[in-house]
Parts: C-alpha cells; structure tokens; sequence
C-alpha cells in the first residue's frame, strides 16, 4: 500500500513547477543511481540524506539535520522494502513531499516471513530501479523527462555490459557453494548461480551465539565452503572464529553501501566483487 502511495504522490505533482528541483536520496546506492539519471540536468541538484560512509540503514535514527534536508526537498528517494525504516515518521511530519520508491516492480526475496531490500546487487533488480527512477523523475519534472529517461537508458547500457561480463567471468563457477557475512548477498548469488550455504548473522547486529558459531561450522564442512565473505564495513570477529576452526580462507565483497561519489562507483565496486570471487573461488578447483 505505502509503495502505490508514494508513486500515486509523485503522479499528483507532476505538474508542479520547480524553480530548483532538490532531489534527496536516502542512502548511498539510492544516491549513485541519482547522480547518472539526473546529474548534469539543468535546474536539478541531487543530494544525499545520510553520509556516503554510513552504509546500510537499518539501524540509523533520524537527525534534526536529516529532517531540515528532507523538509526542504522537492522530492525524497528510497530504495524502500523495508530498508528506510525511519520512513513513517517522516510521512508523518511532511506528508506533502513526494516519496518515490525504486523497488516497484521489483521481485524480492522473502525467507523466513523477512523481506530482503537488498535488491541493488542484482544488477537486473538494480536496472528496474533505475527505469522506475527515471519515470518517477519524468512524472515529477516532465519538462526535464527526455533527459532522465536519455540517462538512465545510458546507464543501463553499462549496467547491461556489467552483466554481461559477470555472467561470463563467473560461469564456471556456477553451482559453487558461499557463506556471507550476512544477507546483503542473497541477490548477488542467486543472480550469478552460486549456491548461499548460509550467513553468518541471521539478523542485523545479531552476535553469533557459541551454538550458533558452532552450527556455521558444520555447515561451513558440510558444504565444502572454501571461503567465507565478509564486508568492509563491519567487524570480522566471527568469521575469524569460524575460520580458525576449519581453516577456511576469509575474503571481502562490497555490499554497495558506502564509497566514492563517482557515477561508476557502483561498476566499480561489482567488478570488484567478480574479481575477489574468482580469485578466492577459481583457485584449487
């Protein structure tokens, strides 16, 4: 319901006239998919609510500089599922400020009753996000439309370069059994055909109870996991236990969370990613 909401608001003021349209994403992948599809348009600045290095939002809370930035804003992106889960309160206060959501249209996993809003490291499910930017963008500012939807067909094109490569660098691969840090990966596995044996936190901030490690450790056996893949932005100690107890390597992908402001900053990052797997994975097999 709340997704049909926010597009039916974007719809609503799409014949709004913007002197300056000040455009505020929730988050850095929100914000990188933003600068291809709008930066560079006339009249149009893109800004980020949080930090490029604050990463995932689960956990953060609102400042009375956060609620300035998305008071003066022409429009406010999130990746939505979930992810933005300070989001009623600011429906709540500024009720008349349009809130589009890129995951519509998207088909997210659901384990356990859970919706994952990882959704960005599919890079199909990420190519949805940034069409829906694009028509959300042209509904809202349709003077400017030809040009969102011109960016965004680029960026897609690299998108789709991206996969491509991916695709074929990792096929060999196919089947290989992972553990992750946690469940930010279970769109980059599935796209790729790589098997998630498990995670290594169930919940967000979680600590691995010694049954739970002990569990991992088994699995970790069981499943011939050859390394285990944690993130740079979060402490390692589990995995260190884990791997000091089966000897299993310990490498790093990026969750597209934090980084540059590039506007490849997220090819970047994904090529990366495909380097580290085939490296860690492509060895001794």
């Amino acid at each position: 319901m709340k997704c049909k909401l926010f597009l039916l608001t974007c719809i609503l003021t799409a014949s709004v006239s913007f002197a300056q349209l000040n455009i505020l994403t929730s988050f850095y992948p929100v914000y990188i998919m933003a600068l291809n599809v709008a930066g560079g348009v006339p009249g149009v600045k893109v800004e980020s609510l949080t930090l490029p290095s604050t990463g995932c939002l689960h956990d953060y809370s609102l400042t009375p500089m956060d609620m300035v930035k998305i008071e003066r804003s022409s429009v406010f992106i999130i990746n939505g599922l979930g992810m933005e889960q300070f989001l009623d309160r600011v429906i709540r206060r500024y009720p008349r400020t349009p809130v589009l959501t890129l995951s519509e249209k998207t088909d997210p996993i659901i384990k356990n009753g859970r919706v994952n809003p990882h959704i960005w490291l599919s890079i199909p499910l990420a190519k949805i996000e940034v069409r829906n930017l694009a028509d959300g963008l042209s509904h809202l500012d349709p003077s400017h439309a030809s040009l969102y939807r011109r960016n965004a067909n680029q960026y897609i094109h690299k998108l789709d370069v991206l996969e491509e490569e991916m695709a074929r660098e990792l096929a060999f691969l196919k089947g290989e059994s992972i553990m992750t840090f946690h469940e930010a990966f279970s769109y980059f596995a599935k796209a790729f055909s790589l098997r998630e044996a498990g995670v290594i936190l169930r919940e967000h901030g979680a600590i691995p109870t010694p049954k739970d490690l002990a569990v991992l450790v088994a699995m970790v056996r069981r499943e011939k996991v050859r390394a285990l893949f944690v993130e740079p932005q979060y402490p390692q100690g589990a995995a260190e236990l884990i791997t000091r107890q089966t000897g299993v390597g310990v490498a790093v992908l990026d969750p597209a969370v934090t980084g540059s402001l590039s506007k490849d900053a997220y090819i970047d990052i994904m090529r990366q990613n495909m380097m580290t797997i085939k490296r860690v994975l492509g060895s001794n097999r």
